[in-house]
């Protein structure tokens, strides 16, 4: 049984910066892919950004690139996000994930992964 835990969520103002972490536990973490999504209030929730088993390949929602850079740490069974000029409409609860894949090929939907975290809160003021 996997495991994800969040944490690093919190309260910004906008042009700010955090950076999320989800620790891993249950299985052979350095094997799989990892993701991060995120689900606003009232809405689907969304892909924000994965990254392969061994770090070489990411792939970010548009809405993000540029602005937020998902990494990993084998050694410490982690994954982090770290989001910069956030904006308002950044505010969501953000879901770490994990899939059976070392990689995910082409865009990723949340059918790819099979096991999530409870959720961190990030919320972006004006």
């Amino acid at each position: 049984q996997v495991q994800l835990v969040e944490s690093g969520g919190g309260l910004v103002q906008a042009g700010g910066s955090l950076r999320l972490s989800c620790v891993a536990s249950g299985r052979t973490f350095s094997r799989y892919a990892m993701g991060w999504f995120r689900q606003a209030p009232g809405k689907e929730r969304q892909f924000v950004a994965t990254i392969s088993w061994n770090g070489g390949s990411t792939y970010y929602a548009d809405s993000v690139k540029g602005r937020f850079t998902i990494s990993r740490d084998n050694a410490k069974n982690t994954v982090y996000l770290q989001m910069n000029s956030l904006k308002p409409e950044d505010t969501a609860v953000y879901y770490c994930a994990t899939t059976s894949y070392g990689a995910i090929v082409g865009e990723p939907h949340e059918t790819d992964f099979d096991s999530w975290g409870q959720g961190t809160q990030v919320t972006v003021s004006l």
